[in-house]
């Protein structure tokens, strides 16, 4: 087992499963993509979800990356112990329905015994109890039974409620007699650090219903996860991720800093640990687009950045250093993480300013949790107010986690829930300022205290005589308007206010001369609705009467889409089961939007099920009703109460049929066969377990069809063809010639390839065992230049081959390796790096094949000239 750096492990894992046929994808970033169900990326598998719940198809069904991660959960951990990090690399290989347990295991013990060179005797598997096939496969692979440990559900079954599931198979290395507990049965399992866990396979092959009952997976899947900075310590022999090369030469640079020497005071050795975590994790936040603020990922990057520059602080640190250790982090890293140096400047101005910001407010807020510290001693008290940490919070810019940290310190508690009370009526300010000016509530800042609040008769009628009760014109109330944007409040009114996911109302306002018209309508938690309107002619006062007309056929059109949400949901429940519950909903005149909690995508044949369902019931011209009633009769009728909706002592029950019976404020048709037709336009999923249906009802079922007739027909013509019913014939016929096109073209790209090699061969040159190919090509397939590769490969073991092509703009660079070459020690990846820089370009990959690009057509002999020396210089 041969030392090996952390940046030459992570290409060694990658460059592994790709040769497993594995597509390398590159990180995500930190801040999750279309996931609200999560702050930050906190496993490798996290981005990948929509893969494995089948929201998404994967780019291909095997995958394997190299993902960035930021937990904070123990970060109060981080630096009082060795083996706690807040920013860590996860490893992974996956497979998305495609290969099992008896790849997977045996690609696991292929890496770490034949590409690590780690000693079998070192490793001891683990499995899962019940799982005599994992089991099986590590017997088949030579490992003694005794050394494979069954563990319990706790350890080796992976389950997070319903929902995908299945047990884990580990891999543990053996650190030692000396990092043991001395007993003759100490082996994975057991509590002492002698075993440490280094890879995870789990294995979704279940699906669990989140009351113990379990059923096969059709398509099964594989998540392994493997701490990047692990893998490392036992690949440089170390015992902790601080003493990673990548990561120690972060906690040297500290050390020179601050003029600290490591390892001589436990007190100094925890701070030093604190920013050299922190440092990364701040580097690659900003590098993700995550800034320094109050809220969210915003108040985590701002958080670890002031705890750092605290404990610089405590290292007798005098001025801004964070920036300056940025660049230390950004070299060790920017070979896997090119961004980095892209946004150097900018991440180091981001924490630059971020420091300077807290070193203005931390001497005076040091002074005041001193005084508040001396009073409370004076005073015999141990919990300090939430309104006083707060004030350090709010004012001072003390994050709460530092304020508990300084005082625990003390001796002093804190009063955690006092304070997180202060924070939501914070938050709640901040909402209500948002609102401000949005269009519908400037009243934000208006009092309306005196104005009565609006009787809505829209569920009974579509237009009403109503009296003016206020304006509101540029965020003030005003006794009239005309022209131009304002907002009205009637004492009664037809106009729905948006509300339970219904869009409000759209129509008019009439008295005399005055017209306007109502672009939207809102409701205030008051009972105000206010009408959006835009003023096309006269005037209107308050005390004035006015004509309130809602667009009937725009509101005949939600009314549809609102009932067949109703229906729809019910026919989740049937299709799926009762588990479907709504997570909200979106209603206007053109669609319908429903959320529902499921833990999978659903399969053709359920959207089928459900979309005939639908459409029976309203085939079936099913009564819809309304009854207002108390909320504890209508749930024992049968009610669903909507996602997120407050109800009051009555509410009203909407039924259609005996098929749906739900909680709900909205307006609804009254027979089912008003809907006209339903259709599913989509279903996605939008965050874990929860999946997302749009569909269209009424005349949009109609324009939908039109417009895919007409996709068809377009299609048709695009072809030839006279009509669309030969069109599935015509397009397999097509891309059957294609395929037949491809394949012609693949053998004359061979042909030349063989041709093109026969050439080169003539003009290799021999030096240091190697035997070396160059040449300058116009305009040649990548493709093309892989197969002369692989013909010069097969008959010379030792070459070493470069093609440039000079594509006009832009040339490629294409670099292999034959395996006695490989044995010297050429690296084909690096080789194409170095030669495609000078060029101007970058690029790397395998050890046997890797390709490049270049940028400046000036130096492409140049660079072919280089190949030489810089093959020469890496044979060992």
């Amino acid at each position: 087992m041969q030392y090996m750096g952390l940046n030459e492990l992570r290409e060694k894992y990658l460059s592994f499963f790709e040769s497993k046929g594995h597509l390398r994808l590159p990180s995500f970033p930190l801040v999750p993509q279309g996931d609200n169900s999560l702050l930050l990326i906190n496993a490798g598998m996290a981005p990948l979800k929509p893969y494995f719940t089948g929201a998404e198809e994967p780019p291909r069904h095997r995958v394997t990356t190299c993902q960035k991660c930021i937990r904070t959960l123990d970060i109060d951990r981080v630096g009082k112990t060795a083996r706690h990090g807040s920013f860590f690399e996860m490893l992974g290989n996956f497979s998305f329905g495609d290969y099992f347990k008896k790849e997977a295991i045996p690609w696991a013990w292929e890496f770490l015994t034949k590409w690590l060179e780690i000693p079998e005797e070192l490793l001891w598997p683990s499995v899962y109890e019940e799982d005599d096939e994992a089991f099986e496969i590590w017997r088949s692979l030579g490992i003694p039974a005794e050394r494979i440990v069954r563990l319990g559900r706790d350890d080796n079954f992976w389950e997070l409620g319903s929902g995908p599931c299945g047990p884990c198979s580990e891999i543990y290395f053996d650190r030692g007699e000396k990092y043991g507990c001395g007993s003759p049965d100490c082996k994975p399992g057991c509590d002492c650090d002698r075993f440490m866990e280094i890879w995870n396979n789990v294995f979704s092959q279940y699906l669990s219903d989140g009351e113990g009952h379990y059923a096969e997976l059709e398509h099964k899947n594989i998540d392994t996860g493997m701490g990047l900075e692990r893998l490392a310590c036992v690949m440089q022999g170390v015992d902790n991720l601080f003493e990673v090369d990548t990561v120690r030469a972060i906690l040297d640079k500290v050390c020179e800093i601050s003029g600290m020497k490591y390892g001589e005071n436990a007190d100094k050795d925890v701070s030093i640990r604190v920013i050299t975590d922190h440092i990364r994790g701040t580097v690659f936040l900003i590098s993700d687009g995550v800034i320094p603020s109050n809220e969210g990922r915003g108040y985590v990057l701002r958080r670890i950045i002031r705890r750092a520059a605290r404990h610089g602080k405590l290292l007798n640190i005098d001025k801004p250093f964070l920036c300056e250790l940025c660049d230390v982090v950004i070299e060790c890293s920017k070979g896997a993480y090119p961004e980095l140096a892209d946004k150097r400047d900018y991440i180091k101005k981001i924490i630059k300013n971020e420091e300077e910001r807290f070193d203005k407010t931390l001497d005076s807020g040091l002074q005041i949790l001193e005084s508040i510290i001396a009073e409370m001693t004076e005073k015999k008290e141990t919990v300090m107010s939430g309104e006083n940490c707060f004030k350090l919070y709010d004012t001072y810019g003390f994050p709460y986690d530092l304020t508990r940290e300084l005082a625990e310190e003390k001796g002093i508690q804190l009063d955690e829930q006092g304070f997180n009370v202060l924070m939501q009526e914070q938050k709640q300010r901040a909402r209500d300022a948002r609102n401000q000016g949005s269009g519908w509530e400037s009243a934000q800042n208006i009092s309306l205290d005196g104005i009565a609040a609006t009787e809505f008769v829209g569920y009974d009628t579509s237009e009403t005589e109503a009296k003016v009760l206020a304006v509101i014109h540029e965020n003030e109330l005003a006794d009239s308007a005309s022209e131009g944007e304002f907002t009205v409040i009637l004492d009664r009114t037809p106009f729905y206010g948006e509300s339970g996911g219904q869009v409000g109302d759209t129509g008019e306002l009439t008295a005399g001369g005055f017209c306007a018209e109502v672009t939207d309508t809102k409701k205030t938690k008051d009972g105000h609705y206010l009408h959006s309107v835009v003023g096309k002619s006269g005037a209107v006062s308050v005390g004035d009467t006015v004509r309130a007309a809602i667009d009937s056929d725009k509101r005949t059109a939600i009314r549809r889409n609102h009932t067949a949400v109703h229906i729809l949901q019910a026919a989740l429940r049937q299709v799926l089961g009762d588990h479907v519950e709504q997570a909200g909903s979106y209603v206007d005149a053109e669609r319908l939007r429903f959320d529902f909690k499921h833990f999978s995508a659903m399969t053709p044949q359920e959207l089928s099920q459900v979309e005939t369902l639908v459409n029976s019931k309203l085939l079936e011209g099913l009564e819809v009703t309304t009854t207002v009633t108390d909320i504890e009769t209508a749930k024992k009728m049968g009610a669903m109460a909507l996602f997120g909706e407050k109800y009051g002592k009555s509410v009203r029950m909407v039924k259609v049929g005996d098929f749906s019976a739900e909680l709900c404020g909205g307006t609804h048709i009254d027979n089912s066969a008003k809907i006209g037709l339903f259709k599913i336009v989509s279903e996605i999923g939008v965050s874990a377990g929860v999946r997302r249906i749009e569909a269209v009802t009424g005349a949009n079922v109609l324009k939908l069809i039109y417009d895919n007739e007409k996709t068809l027909s377009d299609a048709a013509a695009s072809l030839k063809l006279a009509n669309t019913s030969e069109l599935a014939r015509r397009c397999e016929q097509v891309m059957s010639e294609l395929r037949e096109r491809d394949r012609e073209i693949e053998e004359l790209n061979s042909e030349l390839a063989r041709k093109n090699v026969e050439g080169i061969a003539s003009g290799a040159k021999e030096v240091g065992g190697l035997k070396i190919f160059t040449s300058l090509l116009k305009n040649t397939a990548n493709d093309t230049m892989r197969d002369m590769c692989d013909k010069l490969k097969s008959e010379s073991p030792n070459c070493v081959a470069c093609f440039i092509s000079d594509n006009g703009d832009s040339a490629s660079v294409v670099v292999a390796a034959g395996k006695e070459a490989l044995a010297l020690g050429i690296h084909a990846g690096k080789l194409a790096g170095a030669v495609a820089a000078i060029a101007g370009g970058k690029g790397g990959g395998r050890p046997d094949f890797a390709m490049a690009g270049a940028k400046d057509m000036t130096k492409l002999a140049d660079a072919l000239a280089g190949v030489e020396s810089l093959a020469l210089a890496q044979v060992k």
